[in-house]
């Protein structure tokens, strides 16, 4: 029997810095890593231990990956193990940000002897622990396995970065003695899980939730701002927004405040301002965590397409996470602040053109950007991120009615939102966004700046939009299959957009506590609470016809709105939908 241990191996080609494997004893192997790529300094170390003893030979000369290409720095190490047949050979493997050392007490304190099938059985219980939390009732075998797969790659990140000694790498770089029972996470993609990854946690999970909102704040206080994109504790620089914002005023609303509330409302805060001080990252790193473009929208009050990459997703970006602020301010009476953020929030309505109705591209003198096409894309170098503006245009979470007055009132509105997704599909442009996928007309379901659109029509009185359109993505985005999803899962958001959907209901805007229901998928969805109590949604004469709602009931009472709020989950609470095959008038 064999073993290739291949250290100079990675995703995407990244740059080798730095690579190093020792072979310790006849069973023992360890090594550190360190990769260059949109994480400049990601470090890895392993200790490994083998059951059985085994010799070696090392490969740390240069070859190409390619025939003619560069030469390229390798560490590979080829074990060999005298094996009689059918016989076994054990691996436990550790890991750590920290050292080797951090790797060898992992491993050896997590796994301290070879039971392989004791540990196989403790990672399924704990898995159907954390699937228990959701139980679904349904006779179609695919859709379970959908949803069960679902909530699996919900709870893949962000990940534990704590050493069972407390130590862990900050984003100051440097190594801190923390708490094994306040840990450290990594592996924060905020632009995409905002949105519904960590609104799920509120309702399922939300100690864990709190634990990564500490995370945050201790980044803030180690790197000097909040991460965009925590990619092992290095501040990327990656996608836009300041997302941590919302993550923490939801859950603050919500209830859930197990985290220095003070210094989570200074870090809100610094997270907005223009601020390049203090920042301990990259240098190639620093415009892009500290744009340019938080200075214009203070300054000036829009954020320039001339002078700004990506300048109306930014803005608009930046609109809700400032209402976000707002919010937060004045659930902590600093009015001033919430008065200056409040207004901040309203600057989206700096890019509405009212002739082509969408929200386009302002230069410095006030002036539209021309030529202008809404289905035209140059990835990452244009005035949207990952979109279009068809896709960008419907980004005003936080003011529906507003974005309604803009379009010209309800029946404008929703004549436009139809008009999404049944616009043709094709995009133009000599370098379009691969990230704009999963079209439904010129809904992109595959990306995460269209997961809340389907839900705008249930405030305009147009309910059954936005259950047949639910109802639309669950057959054509989501499949039980190694293709199933439309886009990246970034992270466990694409598949928690489903898990909430396919309950029956979607937060249409982190921060504001309530509730907005489509479709449900199952017959019966039951959260089981982390204190004991259930909330539970039944959907009546469900069937993949019956699409529609009838009617429905909140503990019995007749609810005539499609909303219903956080405070409704946790108290423990009994939704019934009643389902049909027709469109019902609200």
């Amino acid at each position: 029997a064999g073993f290739i241990l291949d250290l100079d191996y990675s995703l995407q080609r990244q740059t080798n810095k730095e690579m190093e494997i020792e072979v310790i004893s006849p069973t023992e192997i360890c090594g550190r890593k360190k990769t260059m790529y949109w994480a400049f300094d990601q470090y890895i170390n392993f200790y490994a231990k083998f059951s059985k003893p085994f010799t070696y030979t090392l490969v740390t000369d240069s070859m190409a990956l390619d025939d003619g290409g560069r030469l390229l720095p390798t560490c590979k190490a080829l074990l060999h193990f005298d094996t009689t047949k059918d016989e076994q050979v054990f691996v436990k493997v550790g890991i750590s940000a920290v050292d080797i050392e951090g790797a060898r007490k992992n491993v050896e304190t997590e796994i301290p002897d070879w039971d392989f099938d004791g540990v196989r059985k403790d990672a399924r219980k704990a898995w159907n622990e954390t699937l228990s939390k959701i139980d679904i009732t349904t006779n179609d075998k695919n859709d379970k396995t959908i949803f069960y797969t679902a909530l699996y790659h919900t709870a893949i990140s962000p990940n534990l970065f704590t050493d069972v000694d407390g130590r862990y790498l900050g984003m100051d770089q440097q190594v801190h003695q923390g708490d094994t029972l306040n840990p450290m996470y990594t592996i924060f993609s905020l632009w995409d899980t905002f949105r519904a990854l960590h609104p799920l946690m509120t309702i399922i999970d939300p100690d864990l939730n709190n634990a990564f909102i500490r995370s945050l704040i201790k980044k803030h206080q180690e790197g000097g701002i909040f991460p965009m994109w925590d990619m092992a504790s290095n501040y990327t620089g990656t996608m836009i927004g300041y997302h941590a914002v919302p993550v923490i005023v939801d859950a603050y609303m919500k209830g859930d405040r197990n985290f220095d509330i003070q210094e989570a409302y200074r870090a809100c805060v610094r997270a907005a301002e223009y601020d390049t001080t203090g920042i301990k990252c990259p240098d190639l790193v620093l415009p892009h965590l500290m744009p340019k473009a938080k200075y214009y929208k203070n300054s000036i009050g829009y954020v320039p397409c001339d002078r700004e990459n990506e300048s109306v997703a930014k803005a608009l970006e930046y609109a809700y996470d400032d209402w976000c602020i707002s919010v937060f301010a004045d659930a902590l009476n600093d009015y001033d602040t919430r008065d200056k953020y409040a207004r901040f929030a309203k600057a989206y309505e700096f890019y509405f053109d009212p002739e082509t109705r969408f929200m386009r591209g302002l230069d410095s003198k006030g002036e539209w950007r021309t030529p202008f096409n809404p289905r035209s894309s140059t990835h990452r170098n244009d005035d949207y991120c990952e979109g279009t503006a068809w896709q960008w245009t419907w980004f005003v979470p936080h003011d529906i009615e507003g974005l309604v007055k803009l379009m010209g009132g309800e029946d404008a509105f929703v004549g436009k939102l139809d008009s999404l997704f049944t616009a043709d599909s094709s995009l133009e442009g000599e370098t379009t966004s691969s990230d704009i996928s999963g079209l439904i007309g010129q809904y992109a379901h595959g990306n995460e700046p269209s997961h809340h659109v389907i839900h705008m029509y249930n405030y305009v009185n147009r309910p059954w939009r936005t259950q047949e359109l639910v109802d639309s993505v669950y057959r054509s985005q989501y499949a039980n299959a190694v293709d199933g999803l439309s886009g990246n899962e970034d992270c466990g958001q694409m598949s928690a957009w489903y898990v909430l959907n396919s309950m029956g209901f979607y937060q249409v805007c982190p921060g504001k506590p309530v509730y907005s229901i489509g479709r449900p998928a199952f017959d019966k969805a039951v959260v089981n609470l982390p204190d004991g109590k259930k909330f539970t949604v039944i959907a009546k004469n469900n069937s993949k016809k019956n699409k529609y709602i009838k009617s429905m009931t909140l503990n019995g009472k007749p609810l005539d709105k499609p909303f219903f709020t956080h405070d409704d989950i946790i108290a423990g609470s009994t939704l019934e939908i009643e389902m049909t095959d027709r469109r019902t008038q609200p």
